[in-house]
């Protein structure tokens, strides 16, 4: 089996924290992932490793609900089965 992961959106920390950051970032460097685009797609083999080319950050943030798709596992939460929003 292998799961397509598709970029849908990309968010920076102001539009996760809005003005209060939880730390401060230096005026011109508003932190966004330089390595993904949004329409980027990628496929996860059935061994559960990262995609050539995928962020680091990112797989490690969405590695769990990949895997959970990669052995069959739905969302009750979401009507299509085989899908998840990872964030």
């Amino acid at each position: 089996m292998k799961v397509k992961i598709t970029v849908i959106k990309k968010l920076s920390t102001k539009d996760v924290y809005g003005d209060s950051f939880l730390c401060r970032v230096a005026a011109n460097n508003e932190p966004e992932c330089p390595v993904l685009n949004m329409g980027d797609e990628f496929v996860a083999k059935d061994d559960g490793s990262c995609p050539a080319g995928f962020c680091g950050w990112a797989w490690a943030d969405i590695q769990r609900d990949v895997v959970h798709l990669l052995f069959g596992g739905n969302y009750p939460w979401i009507e299509d089965k085989g899908v998840t929003i990872a964030y």
